[in-house]
């Protein structure tokens, strides 16, 4: 009687641990389908968020080689990072399953899901960067962006479904870094910095940002996070080149940062009013890296003046050379090279881009609340 009722139990507690099973998978197949909030996600942008569209690029700004990618699982990829970006960050937490791939190679269905077509060097006018080489400035990637319309449109079978598709995706813009690193700032190949005061610079690549954003729009774009310029006067190659004491960031140039956020910020503020239907968000990066230089150790970071890998004072003077070692305390380092912040601090800007830690982080709200509505 015992093995008998045993037996019994037995059967019913597999019979109960079946359907068990059934119902974790159903949920678990539930949770992944809602776990990524939008159909895609496209990117424009520079060498912050530079995924190897420049690797076939006649190009100085090039990350395909050691040690670049370090820490990355695929290795050097075109990211200028020891390994993640923070569009990578934000990929994962919009519970993307696989990074987005760059317009280089994007093929197929792939480009379903998003396309990056940011480019190291690229700036907002289109002469900035040119001492570098060849780079896709922020006309010729929505331009690109354009071509890929077209092909969504022919995979999805019509327009009005491409249109439909297009208008759910997230777009993150940044771009601005370069118009000042690569062009305002380097008189000796720039003339901008003596035609325009930095009030009238700023202005200006409003304008052409905002000619940019509104081409986009008119491609279907609706939901879009435009990322503001950080701290270019803290950057180990600005406090290599300005810094007395190599500390102590450069204000001229963070002020001229400064004068472009806030029309940045504005320019939010006017497009959500005069653009039907679309979602414009800024994004602090400029605040949420102040957070970081003014507590470090909060956030784990020991050397927040010098890259992990470079040449010369700061570790500013260049990028990474190939094949260089590069500090061992990777984590403990904000900036990665001369320009360019470690994975360490992309994962903080990427969550706080993503769920805003700060009421100053986004305006009017974060990129989790964009996915929402």
């Amino acid at each position: 009687m015992m093995a008998a009722g045993g037996g019994e139990l037995i059967r019913k507690w597999l019979a109960v641990a079946a359907a068990a099973a059934v119902v974790v998978l159903m949920s678990c197949g539930g949770a992944e389908a809602q776990q990524q909030q939008v159909p895609c996600f496209f990117i424009f942008g520079d060498s912050l968020v530079d995924n190897g569209n420049n690797n076939a690029i006649s190009s100085l700004a090039k990350a395909n080689y050691m040690p670049y990618g370090i820490d990355f699982p695929q290795g050097p990829t075109g990211r200028f990072s020891n390994g993640k970006t923070t569009v990578d960050v934000i990929a994962e937490l919009l519970g993307f399953q696989r990074y987005i791939p760059p317009y280089a190679t994007a093929r197929g269905r792939d480009i379903l899901w998003g396309v990056n077509y940011a480019s190291a060097a690229a700036g907002i006018r289109e002469e900035t960067g040119r001492q570098l080489g060849g780079r896709i400035p922020f006309s010729g990637q929505v331009n690109n962006f354009r071509n890929t319309v077209s092909q969504v449109a022919s995979l999805l079978g019509s327009e009005a479904a491409a249109a439909d598709h297009l208008k759910k995706c997230i777009y993150s813009v940044g771009l601005g870094s370069n118009d000042y690193l690569n062009n305002y700032f380097m008189p000796a190949y720039y003339s901008s910095s003596r035609q325009y005061t930095p009030e009238q610079f700023a202005d200006i690549l409003i304008r052409q940002y905002a000619q940019q954003i509104r081409a986009l729009y008119n491609y279907g774009a609706r939901k879009m996070a435009l990322i503001g310029v950080g701290q270019i006067g803290c950057s180990p190659n600005e406090l290599a080149q300005y810094s007395r004491d190599g500390k102590t960031c450069v204000k001229r140039i963070n002020d001229a940062n400064q004068l472009f956020n806030n029309r940045l910020k504005s320019l939010v503020d006017d497009l959500n009013k005069n653009l039907p239907g679309g979602k414009f968000i800024y994004i602090n990066a400029y605040g949420i890296f102040q957070d970081l230089l003014n507590k470090p150790a909060s956030y784990g970071f020991r050397v927040t003046n010098a890259g992990c890998c470079g040449v010369g004072r700061n570790n500013g003077q260049i990028t990474c050379l190939p094949l260089q070692t590069p500090c061992r305390n990777r984590k403990d380092h904000l900036f990665w090279d001369a320009f360019h912040p470690t994975e360490a601090a992309n994962t903080i800007l990427g969550r706080r881009s993503y769920s805003a830690q700060s009421p100053s982080d986004a305006h009017p709200y974060d990129i989790r609340r964009l996915a929402q509505l």
